[in-house]
């Protein structure tokens, strides 16, 4: 059954974007018939994070205000299978977005995919209630500072009370993922570390995503991170968390792109 999964926070640029399609290209790469669709209308990025910036002719308000079918819409990724993109519009004011055409997308999305990721925009607005209407499972992205987790604590409520779920009496199903995460600047006090977020969001972790330049440069290139540079330190967290995702139980690392001094000292050799 297809599961709509929704990638949200309270504070903007936390990154939801590239996570969203970072996760997109990991459930792929595992079998998964994946639709990423951006709800930030208006402010659209993940067509540019997806490479796909020049191939969107028809959006999400477009679908959603019958102005087009949502097979014209869908952007088929080149490089993986089971890969698609519904974009959202830049020229669209965010109240174009509909309860009902927003419903009507994910009841046709759910047919045709097994999983469907909302990029949700920041914040508590229309965009970003909507985004996470109808979903199954949420990741709440967080920076380990205090600003981004208080922000997210917010988001978490409005999941457990502005869901479709919600209004039945069912719990969604919550992550967190950490992202922008610097063990050595947490140990120093520099940043919050991961048992103090743990405290005070008490949802359960899905991955640690390393602090990196790697997540920068995939997001330049128009490619995910883990399609661009997947034995990176970044992409393997991606990785771990899709599987755990998926139910799969895989312990909880930081992955590194540090070399050890022996690999360094002998290079090719050690390797």
């Amino acid at each position: 059954m297809a599961k709509v999964l929704v990638v949200t926070s309270g504070k903007g640029g936390v990154g939801k974007t590239t996570s969203t399609a970072a996760l997109g290209v990991a459930l792929a790469k595992s079998g998964q018939k994946v639709a990423v669709v951006d709800f930030d209308v208006g402010l659209r990025n993940l067509d540019l994070v997806m490479g796909a910036e020049r191939r969107v002719v028809f959006d999400l308000i477009n679908v959603v205000q019958g102005d087009a079918k949502l097979a014209q819409a869908l952007i088929r990724d080149k490089r993986v299978e089971n890969l698609s993109l519904l974009a959202a519009s830049q020229t669209r004011d965010k109240d174009a977005l509909t309860q009902e055409g927003v419903t009507r997308v994910i009841g046709e999305l759910r047919e045709k995919f097994d999983w469907i990721i909302c990029d949700s925009p920041a914040g508590i607005e229309r965009g970003a209630t909507l985004a996470m209407y109808h979903a199954d499972v949420a990741v709440v992205v967080t920076n380990p500072e205090v600003s981004s987790v208080r922000d997210s604590d917010r988001i978490i409520g409005l999941l457990d009370s502005k869901t479709a779920k919600a209004e039945k009496g069912e719990r969604i199903e919550k992550h967190l993922l950490l992202t922008r995460y610097d063990p050595v600047r947490a140990e120093r006090g520099d940043m919050l570390k991961t048992e103090d977020v743990l405290e005070i969001l008490s949802i359960p972790l899905l991955g640690i995503i390393p602090d990196s330049e790697e997540v920068l440069k995939a997001s330049n290139l128009g490619a995910p991170v883990t399609l661009s540079s997947p034995t990176s330190a970044p992409a393997r967290a991606y990785f771990d968390a899709t599987r755990r995702l998926i139910g799969e139980t895989v312990a909880m690392t930081v992955p590194t792109d540090k070399k050890g001094f022996m690999e360094r000292l002998f290079g090719r050799r050690v390797a």
